[in-house]
């Protein structure tokens, strides 16, 4: 399965628009969907936030969820995909994040491979809906940031049906 190909067409299919905010995969999602074809008519923008000062400054994550939740958290990631989709400039409709551990950390953590997502969905109102998950990944550094790029995108078009679903029932 071409996962990215496959993104690329639920997306465009819905004309809907896509925004990246990653730390530990820095960059690598946003990459893998501009690796295809036509990936121009839905990804709109790509965030790499590595350091909290970056996390903070770009995507506006408070500095206490990073110090009472840790970097490598769900809390994190939600915060830093719905800070994509509060850009002003940033006219996605969907927003993924990524924070985790792809190696050691000297001060204890959690350990290698702990990955944290964020799927964020806006709707025409503007209100936004977020799911998150935590995931852990086996392998080298690189292998894990891979592993994790994949992953958050083949649970965009889940996520998007959960979001159909919440939606529905509010209705």
């Amino acid at each position: 399965m071409d996962i990215p190909r496959q993104v690329v067409s639920f997306l465009s299919s819905r004309g809907l628009k896509l925004a990246t905010a990653e730390s530990c995969t820095a960059g690598y999602i946003a990459s893998l969907v501009s690796s295809v074809p036509g990936s121009g008519s839905c990804l709109d923008v790509g965030f790499v936030t590595y350091s909290p000062t970056g996390k903070a400054g770009f995507l506006d994550v408070r500095e206490e969820t990073m110090q009472r939740e840790g970097l490598t958290s769900e809390a994190v990631a939600q915060e830093m995909s719905e800070g994509a989709l509060r850009q002003e400039a940033c006219c996605a409709d969907v927003a993924v994040s990524n924070t985790g551990v792809a190696d050691t950390v000297p001060d204890g953590g959690p350990p290698p491979g702990t990955q944290c997502f964020a799927w964020s969905y806006r709707a025409r109102d503007g209100a936004v809906l977020t799911f998150t998950e935590t995931r852990h990944f086996e392998g080298e550094r690189n292998e894990i940031r891979r592993e994790a790029a994949l992953y958050a995108l083949l649970r965009v078009e889940h996520y998007f049906d959960q979001y159909l679903a919440q939606c529905a029932k509010k209705t």
